[in-house]
């Protein structure tokens, strides 16, 4: 059987993570395999040494391959960083044939000319976004295949990224050996894997926080809206720790993430009043205090063995999450869709774990919020079923969607094989001879 393999690679601030996965006639895509590695080169988004870049996304990729027992040849890209930004634009065409129905050729043209935007020369358009059509002034058409009219009509949320960023991007990917089967902005990827087709259509907002940035994405009757790109992510969380505890920053990482881990266990209190009643007639340690995490086990150089709950929660952690939500609502309100997203917020990325993210996200929004994990997935749901494989999974299920990896690239390579198939005789057959001296 001839199967579809569709690989998406997630070029992060912290983490590169390679996911590769079949897919069938029917049914869902299927993991095949998963590889994560620490990314170095790139900040905030963007590539900063194109050499270590490279290094990273090589050793996630061969991780994957091995895993999956395939090796690819093209993948999706997310990007990212505060270069991006998005606008909304109107196309409007007459249709070819006014007493016929609207064909997909129309469609494409009316999608077309709302491309036709004033851009400076350093901006490529990433994505346009159909969010709705109309056809002789019938507003709110999601699809009009099949229908009759004159004039139709688009309007389409339009995704920019720097073209620098671009270039760079489609370097790292020709050094690693792979072909770019397209580019894809990290919030729309993580939209495909995380949110349902119900909270699009009551209107949505998706807030995937990376290390380096943070993508919000605004869905609005089933199509996106609004997007953006901030330039604060859980990195300044661990920066701020590394600050307040006076540790490195390699610490204070490791202090966060311990931190998440509790805060996904179920507390023990019984425990902890049976010790009390055992230590009720010496003089309580101040290492036993309810107040204190013992972090011991993470052996840190800097010889810090307790640090205190509330000083952590309370006096860190908890700020820079008011101020990242705060943002968050300022961009909501910048966007005028405030107030027309009834399913509330989804929160996703590798920061969507930080301890205290959801009431933090309740108390300064004043709306209902969910941890985003992805989904419409089988195979190795396990090894993706956390809210930092969002985006990777989202790759693959946009490049689902779209028929770009169906396509088989030419190569010379392939032609030597359809040269040797070739059922040939006589004089023919020395030119397809000579022909395949000069193939590998």
């Amino acid at each position: 059987m001839n199967k579809r393999i569709i690989a998406g690679i997630d070029i992060g601030s912290s983490k590169v993570t390679t996911i590769i996965a079949s897919v069938p006639e029917t049914g869902l895509t299927n993991v095949m395999g998963v590889a994560t590695n620490n990314s170095r080169g790139i900040r905030k988004g963007q590539i900063v040494d194109i050499e270590d870049a490279t290094q990273s996304v090589v050793k996630s990729l061969e991780a994957a391959e091995r895993m999956a027992g395939y090796s690819i040849s093209s993948a999706f890209l997310s990007i990212g960083g505060a270069h991006i930004s998005s606008q909304n634009s109107h196309g409007v065409v007459a249709v070819a044939e006014p007493n016929k129905e609207i064909t997909p050729e129309d469609v494409s043209r009316a999608v077309d000319a709302a491309r036709a935007v004033s851009l400076a020369s350093t901006r490529e358009i990433l994505h346009v976004v159909p969010r709705e059509f109309i056809v002789d002034s019938q507003e709110g058409i999601k699809d009009p295949v099949g229908m009759t009219g004159v004039r139709l009509e688009v309007n389409t949320h339009l995704i920019t990224a720097g073209s620098t960023a671009l270039k760079n991007l489609e370097k790292c990917a020709s050094l690693v050996g792979i072909d770019v089967d397209g580019f894809v902005f990290n919030g729309l990827a993580s939209a495909s894997s995380v949110l349902t087709e119900t909270e699009k259509e009551l209107g949505v907002v998706l807030v995937d926080l990376g290390a380096g940035t943070m993508d919000i994405c605004i869905f609005i009757d089933g199509a996106l809206a609004y997007s953006s790109v901030l330039p604060i992510g859980a990195r300044n969380i661990t920066n701020d720790l590394a600050i307040g505890l006076r540790v490195s920053l390699e610490s204070a990482e490791k202090i966060k993430l311990m931190l998440n881990q509790k805060n996904n266990k179920p507390a023990l209190p019984e425990k902890n009043q049976f010790e009390h009643l055992l230590t009720t007639k010496k003089e309580k340690p101040k290492e036993t205090s309810d107040d204190d995490i013992d972090i011991s086990s993470l052996s840190l150089p800097e010889g810090v063995y307790k640090v205190s709950r509330k000083t952590l929660v309370e006096g860190i952690i908890k700020p820079r999450l008011n101020e990242i939500f705060t943002m968050v609502g300022l961009e909501i309100k910048k966007s005028g869709f405030g107030g027309l997203t009834p399913a509330g917020i989804v929160v996703c990325g590798g920061g969507a774990e930080t301890m205290g993210i959801l009431e933090a996200a309740k108390r300064n929004l004043a709306m209902q919020v969910r941890l985003g994990r992805p989904s419409n997935l089988s195979g190795l749901i396990d090894e993706i079923g956390h809210p930092a494989y969002s985006t990777a999974a989202g790759l693959v299920l946009y490049g689902v969607k779209s028929d770009v990896s169906g396509k088989e690239k030419f190569s010379i390579g392939k032609l030597s094989k359809y040269v040797d198939a070739m059922p040939v005789q006589g004089v023919v057959k020395k030119v397809v001879d000579l022909v395949k001296s000069f193939l590998p």
